[in-house]
């Protein structure tokens, strides 16, 4: 049984501000989802991804509001982010940040992969929220996003303006609170959740990088720094989750990453009773039922999202894996009744 992914409760800083301020009361809203009220002031209680996410909605139902996560976002500090702030604030350049980013966010958040791709002189910065079970997270995604554009913007500086903020869902009603925390062009319907920007001063110096501090805060890092290693299945698992909407999720691209060639990966994947074909499909089906959940995309833009390369293909594949066409599924399922596999 796989475990449950985990959360530093320090993801709930300023919740009971705004929920407060949106007339709902915060602790009736947290023991609907069994998480301790302790957690509102100690930052360091870890607590469920899905239940962090479950709170989210049911808050921003409750508010009435489609902005409660980005509400929360609005008052964050780089400090919030505790070990990950420090982490961050030791490296020298953008691109050093980006790699302890995607390498330490653990530290934070266990269900949040990061992918960052440089082309052309622009860089996309992805942002994957991998909850425990396919789900609505709106909320989540906002508050995870504007997080981190804050947080850029200390590490950066003011003048530092990205091209684009992107989400996958729909635009809200009331975009104000969206153009106040975001200093940039907002793209909604988008294939991916993250940020546009260019890629030029990736490795120009931060203006706060202090080499002597740097050095220190390593050796600190080297002590919080307790998760245990992935294994090999582990990290296919997150590679094919956050590739497969790129359309290059392939053994080779997956291998590559990993730093093994492909039969040594074949050889680790079989030593768990695994394949890359079974962790594909799985993948797949979680996918697809986030999309089904989530967003209202055509059928065939959610083949293209899933990898494959015409429609048809998808629709026998959904048939063969819920005993139902896509469609007839999104018309007759709710959003919280997710299919058994």
């Amino acid at each position: 049984m796989a475990l449950k992914k985990l959360h530093r409760s320090a993801c709930l800083t300023n919740y009971e501000e705004v929920a407060k301020a949106l007339h709902i009361s915060p602790l009736e809203q947290l023991r609907r989802v069994n998480i301790n009220s302790a957690c509102l002031t100690n930052p360091d209680i870890k607590i469920p991804v899905s239940a962090f996410i479950q709170l989210m909605e049911n808050s921003a139902q409750a508010a009435g509001v489609e902005n409660f996560g980005l509400r929360m976002a609005e008052g964050r500090k780089l400090s919030n982010l505790g070990p990950l702030a420090v982490v961050l604030r030791s490296q020298s350049t953008m691109r050093k940040a980006l790699e302890a980013l995607r390498n330490y966010s653990h530290l934070q958040a266990e269900a949040v992969s990061f992918l960052f791709e440089e082309n052309d002189g622009i860089l996309i910065i992805r942002e994957e929220l991998m909850p425990d079970r396919p789900e609505p997270i709106r909320q989540a995604t906002e508050l995870s996003l504007g997080v981190l554009y804050r947080a850029l913007h200390v590490l950066l500086g003011d003048e530092w303006r990205p091209s684009a903020v992107c989400f996958r869902h729909p635009p809200p009603n009331d975009m104000s609170v969206h153009r106040r925390v975001f200093d940039s062009r907002l793209q909604f319907n988008s294939n991916i959740d993250g940020i546009i920007c260019r890629a030029s001063n990736l490795d120009d110096p931060l203006p706060n990088y202090d080499p002597e501090t740097a050095r220190y805060l390593q050796k600190l890092l080297d002590v919080i720094n307790t998760q245990p290693t992935h294994s090999v299945t582990d990290k296919v698992r997150e590679l094919v989750w956050v590739l497969l909407p790129t359309g290059r999720c392939s053994t080779e691209i997956v291998s590559r990453h990993i730093g093994l060639n492909r039969r040594t990966l074949h050889r680790h994947l079989q030593k768990n009773g695994q394949s890359f074909s079974d962790i594909l499909d799985s993948i797949r089906s979680d996918m697809a039922i986030k999309y089904l959940v989530q967003y209202h995309r055509p059928i065939k833009e959610l083949a293209e999202l899933l990898g494959f390369s015409e429609p048809s293909a998808f629709s026998r594949w959904f048939t063969h894996r819920f005993g139902c066409t896509a469609k007839s599924w999104r018309q007759n399922q709710k959003s919280d009744n997710v299919p058994s596999r």
